[in-house]
C-alpha cells in the first residue's frame, strides 16, 4: 500500500490535509533569549561596561538571524487506512502523512496518534519524532493486528513542529479520526439438512410444498391438469388407475437470523482469547449467513432490544457484504421495557422462515419471547450463546451458591422451551444445527390433523 504524497501544495489541493491556519506561538526558549538580552544590555548601559554590551550582542544576533525566516502555516496532516476487507486476527495498515508547506525547515516535529484498544500497534500511542525539510512530506507507518471485530476509531492524530532553531512552535495540526472497519471471524459451518419450508424460486434447498422440481415426494392419484410425462405406469397397470410422481418444487428458504442483545456477558479476550456472548453472536451469525447466501436463500437480520434494527431478506454476495456491515453495529441494548411488539410487528417474518435465535437466555424475556414464536407457529431454533466460562465477578461466601442456582434455573428455562418445541443447541461450528435441523423438518413435513 502506497499512502505517501507526492508534494504538499498538490495535497493542499485535493483538501485532504486539515487545520492548515498560520499560526505559531514562541516558546520559552525565545523567552530566555529575549530576557538574557535585555538584562545584559540594560546592565551594561546602567554600569557602562561594554563587555555586557558585547556579551549581548551574540544573543539578539542569534534570535534575529533565526526568526529571519519564520513559518506561517502549522504543519499539514492525513490520516489514512487500508480500506480493503479487513477481518480479526489480520494485520491492519495505516499511515499518518505530516506535510512541511512552508520554506524554512522544520527542526523537528512530534507526531502522535490515538490507537483503538483493539489495535495492536508496536509502539502503541507513543510520539513519533520527524524532521522535515522546506516542502517535504515524510510518512509514518501504522501497522498491528486487528483483534476484534466492529468499528474501531483511529485517531485523531496530531502533529506539532518546532522552527526558527526551537524558539517558535506551532499549533498542533490535527487529521480527524477514522473508523477501522474489522469484520468478524467466519467460523466453519455447514448444515447438511434441508430446510422446514421455504418460498421462493432459486435457492439450492428443495421446499415441502408440491411443484415442479427434481425432487420426488411420492406418488398419487391423477388429477385434472397433471402433465401426462409424471404418469408411473407401473403404479397405474398395478392399481388400474392412473398414478403420476409428486415432486417438490426447488424453492429457496428464508433464513431469519434473530440477535438477542438484551443483555452481555463474558469478557471478550478478542480472536485469541475467550469470546463473550456477543462475540459468539456475531461470529456465529456471520458463518450462518454465509453458509445459506452461498446456498442461493434468502437471508434476513433482525435485533431484539432497543433500537429493533433490521435487515430486510436478500440473496447473494451483495446481501452478504450488507450483513457483514450490519453487524459491525451490534451493541448490547439494556432496556427495562418489552421489546417484543416493536420487534416482530406485523409482517415482518414470514410464515415459512426458519427463525435462528442467538441468545445467551440471561433475560427471562428471551425465553418468553422465543416461547410467543412457537405458540405462533414459527419454525424455531434457539442457540445458546453463553460462554462456558461465565462467573461473577464479586464474589462472597454465597456467590458460589447463588451461581449454582441460577444455573439450575437456566437449565430448567431451556427444559421448558424444549417441552415448547424450541430446540436449544450450543453453538459449537461445523455441524452445530444438523441434527436439530433434521427434527425440524420432519415436523415441519409431518401431516397435520384437521378440525371437524
Amino acid at each position: 500500500m502506497t499512502l505517501l504524497r507526492p508534494a504538499v501544495p498538490g495535497v493542499e489541493e485535493s483538501g485532504e490535509f486539515l487545520d492548515s491556519q498560520p499560526e505559531w506561538v514562541p516558546t520559552r526558549a525565545l523567552g530566555r533569549a529575549v530576557l538574557v538580552t535585555g538584562l545584559l544590555l540594560i546592565a551594561g548601559v546602567l554600569a557602562g561596561r561594554v563587555d555586557l554590551v558585547v556579551l549581548a550582542i551574540p544573543f539578539a544576533l542569534g534570535t534575529v538571524v533565526a526568526l529571519h525566516r519564520r513559518p506561517r502555516e502549522r504543519p499539514r496532516i492525513a490520516l489514512d487506512i487500508d480500506e480493503g476487507y479487513l477481518v480479526e486476527g489480520a494485520e491492519a495498515v495505516a499511515a499518518v502523512t505530516v506535510g512541511n508547506p512552508d520554506p524554512p525547515a522544520y527542526d523537528l516535529v512530534v507526531v502522535r496518534t490515538r490507537i483503538p484498544p483493539w489495535l495492536r500497534i508496536k509502539d502503541g500511542d507513543r510520539p513519533v519524532l520527524l524532521t522535515l525539510a522546506p516542502g517535504a512530506v515524510d510518512q509514518v507507518e501504522l501497522r498491528g493486528e486487528a483483534l476484534r471485530w466492529g468499528r474501531h476509531p483511529l485517531g485523531p492524530a496530531a502533529a506539532r513542529a518546532a522552527a526558527c532553531d526551537g524558539l517558535l512552535t506551532s499549533r498542533p495540526g490535527v487529521a480527524y479520526e477514522r473508523d477501522l472497519k474489522v469484520y468478524p471471524v467466519t467460523e466453519p459451518f455447514d448444515a447438511d439438512d434441508a430446510m422446514p419450508r421455504a418460498a421462493g424460486l432459486v435457492g439450492g434447498h428443495r421446499s415441502r410444498r408440491p411443484g415442479e422440481g427434481g425432487e420426488l415426494a411420492g406418488v398419487r392419484i391423477f388429477q385434472p391438469g397433471d402433465r401426462l410425462r409424471r404418469i408411473d405406469w407401473r403404479v397405474s397397470l398395478r392399481t388400474e388407475r392412473l398414478h403420476v410422481a409428486a415432486t417438490l418444487s426447488d424453492r429457496d428458504a428464508e433464513v431469519v437470523l434473530l440477535l438477542d442483545v438484551l443483555a452481555e456477558a463474558g469478557g471478550s479476550g478478542g480472536i485469541g482469547g475467550t469470546a463473550s456472548v456477543l462475540d459468539t453472536t456475531v461470529r456465529a451469525a456471520a458463518a450462518i449467513a454465509e453458509h445459506y447466501l452461498h446456498r442461493g436463500d434468502r437471508v434476513s437480520m433482525l435485533e431484539y432490544g432497543t433500537s429493533a434494527r433490521r435487515l430486510r431478506p436478500a440473496t447473494g454476495r451483495r446481501q452478504y457484504l450488507t450483513v457483514l456491515e450490519w453487524l459491525l453495529d451490534v451493541e448490547a441494548q439494556p432496556s427495562p421495557y418489552e421489546p417484543y411488539d416493536q420487534v416482530f410487528g406485523p409482517h415482518l417474518l414470514s410464515s415459512d422462515a426458519l427463525v435462528v435465535v442467538f441468545t445467551p437466555l440471561v433475560d427471562g424475556r428471551s425465553a418468553e419471547m422465543l416461547a410467543k414464536l412457537a405458540r405462533a407457529g414459527r419454525f424455531v431454533l434457539a442457540v445458546d450463546t453463553l460462554p462456558e466460562h461465565v462467573a461473577p465477578e464479586h464474589r462472597s461466601d454465597w456467590t458460589e451458591v447463588a451461581h449454582r442456582l441460577w444455573r439450575l434455573e437456566r437449565e430448567n428455562t431451556i427444559g421448558q422451551l424444549r417441552e415448547h418445541g424450541v430446540p436449544v443447541v450450543r453453538w459449537a461450528g461445523a455441524g452445530t444445527l444438523d441434527l436439530v435441523l433434521r427434527d425440524v423438518a420432519r415436523m415441519a413435513s409431518a401431516p397435520k390433523g384437521a378440525l371437524r
